[in-house]
């Protein structure tokens, strides 16, 4: 079985680069959008996320590849982006037309959710500055062959975002490959952004065929189902228990119908409701199974990217370690860990990641 030849950080300015928009997200707190008069204000994308967890949380040097137009609301998540430490140098301004009718910045309202009711998403992202990106803007030769590129993260939402964001995806991740950089992809299904560009069938197709060119996959089953046509019997969170037999079977038919994958990852979540949910993960990689510890009944405060979080706590161990043991593991419990807190991104520590990955129960520490 091959196995990811990852570049040494010496010979590479980023360890790690993601290709996605962020927008930024307008929290009620404890309320409802519907009738809220106050917004918590955080930023937010699932490619940026990876990104910012591999910066803060494990230490990585990490950049982003985005478009903003450039006004206040731009400039506030330039200095939320900053705060979090990911590098903007690779990132478009785009000049704004005064009202947005050309170009502009993504917002997304966002409920929690507790107990039997659920989190609640409300996107409003149309004519971003991100979904006018097109091939060629980007000198991606000189990123992965110049500047050097360890690992470089994308998914099916900047996919999704329009016509062309999808060919900017192929153009990246067949430079990526031509100059040895490892790729991982997170499906990321969401139904609302591929529905005004061909729904199901539109998001299938194009995830099948960037598929090709991906080392890494990653998604839940519903993702893989959707974007790949891969199921596991009873769907994801319907399930009243964690299925690993199906799952397994799952992986094994994305490994046989796409060879070129040299790892597949997933989250295994049961809902019991929106504060309450059994976690766990699994993944292939060299030809076997590596699952993390299972946690029943995890208590979850905001579950909005945890899976992100997943997917940075997974590719930090591998880069760092190589051992798939121990990579499930990290991810798993950087994803839990990461739900306990409000927003989207991560505000864990590597040691608050390592003590959850040994055991050790929520104390207070004094």
């Amino acid at each position: 079985m091959a196995r990811l030849q990852i570049k040494p950080a010496s010979a590479c300015r980023f360890d790690q680069v993601s290709l996605g928009e962020v927008m930024i997200r307008l929290d009620p707190g404890e309320g409802r959008i519907r009738t809220t008069r106050e917004f918590r204000v955080w930023e937010g994308g699932g490619e940026y996320n990876v990104a910012r967890g591999l910066r803060r949380c494990f230490g990585m040097r990490t950049a982003l590849v985005s478009a903003f137009a450039d006004n206040e609301v731009g400039r506030l998540l330039e200095d939320l982006i900053l705060q979090g430490g990911v590098d903007m140098s690779l990132v478009r301004w785009v000049p704004y037309d005064g009202v947005g009718r050309e170009v502009r910045n993504g917002l997304n309202f966002t409920e929690r959710g507790f107990g039997v009711r659920g989190a609640v998403g409300v996107s409003d992202r149309g004519h971003t500055a991100t979904s006018r990106m097109r091939p060629g803007e980007i000198d991606w030769d000189h990123l992965f062959g110049t500047l050097g590129v360890r690992w470089f993260h994308t998914g099916g939402i900047f996919a999704a975002l329009s016509e062309t964001t999808s060919q900017v995806v192929e153009e990246a991740l067949a430079s990526a490959r031509k100059h040895g950089t490892i790729t991982s992809y997170d499906l990321n299904y969401r139904p609302s952004l591929w529905k005004s560009i061909g729904g199901h069938a539109k998001a299938t197709e194009v995830n099948r065929r960037l598929a090709k060119d991906v080392d890494v996959m990653i998604g839940n089953e519903e993702d893989f189902t959707a974007c790949l046509g891969l199921n596991v019997e009873g769907g994801d969170e319907k399930h009243s228990k964690i299925d690993v037999t199906s799952y397994r079977r799952m992986i094994d038919r994305a490994v046989a119908e796409y060879p070129n994958f040299l790892a597949v990852a997933t989250t295994l979540r049961v809902v019991k409701s929106a504060t309450l949910n059994d976690w766990g993960a699994l993944c292939w990689y060299d030809g076997s199974f590596s699952q993390a510890t299972t946690r029943p009944g995890l208590e979850v405060f905001d579950r909005v990217g945890g899976g992100d979080s997943f997917a940075s706590g997974f590719i930090f161990s591998m880069m760092a370690t190589g051992d798939a043991n121990k990579a499930i593991e990290y991810g798993a419990a950087h994803g839990a860990l990461a739900m306990t807190t409000p927003g989207d991104t991560s505000m864990v520590t590597l040691a608050e990641v390592e003590k959850l990955v040994r055991g050790v129960g929520a104390r207070v520490e004094r």
